[in-house]
């Protein structure tokens, strides 16, 4: 369920431009963030994330950054209340103890958001830090995250973060995926 996670889990936002933009913060209002899961056998769950925030921050080189901040208590695995209840629980999130799942990118070119490719950089989940990378999509539009979803993908291991409660019916992998808006300023 982790990959965010991210992250991921995660990504994408930057904008389109110089290094004279603003801070953007993200349209969690029009933006997902989710992640499937298999069980042992064979069953797809699907999650997301509706409780978040993120914020693409603007380098003094024209370079971007984004942070991305998942509040695991409001974790759901659509329609299905006995999963939802597993992954907030003390073998997977353990909501109780670790409230945030967050993802630092590196710093990465706007290119990166209208061309696609490669977005590293570090996740941390239940106090585990990993590097981890997503895979951005080409743009459908001139300025992505305004005009189109800046879409990604990104697979995580489980294990790697200390959730390996489960293991006899979810399998390690989860792969998180991201469609992402920053606010418009207009």
């Amino acid at each position: 369920m982790c990959a965010l996670a991210g992250a991921g889990v995660l990504l994408l936002l930057a904008m389109p431009a110089a290094a004279t933009l603003p801070d953007r913060a993200l349209d969690a209002g029009r933006s997902q963030i989710g992640f499937t899961l298999r069980t042992r056998w064979g069953q797809l769950l699907e999650g997301r994330f509706p409780d978040w925030s993120g914020l693409i921050r603007t380098l003094p080189d024209g370079a971007h950054q984004v942070r991305l901040t998942l509040a695991t208590a409001g974790v759901e695995i659509d329609g299905n209340r006995s999963y939802t209840r597993i992954t907030r629980g003390p073998g997977f999130f353990d909501v109780e103890r670790y409230p945030e799942v967050v993802f630092v990118s590196d710093p990465y070119p706007t290119a990166l958001l209208r061309d696609g490719g490669e977005l590293t950089g570090v996740l941390s989940i239940r106090g585990v830090r990993q590097r981890e990378s997503f895979r951005i999509q080409p743009a459908a539009c001139d300025r992505p995250a305004l005009d189109c979803d800046v879409v990604g993908q990104g697979d995580i291991r489980r294990s790697r973060y200390a959730m390996d409660r489960w293991g006899y019916a979810l399998s390690d992998q989860v792969r998180f995926t991201l469609r992402i808006r920053a606010v418009d300023p207009n």
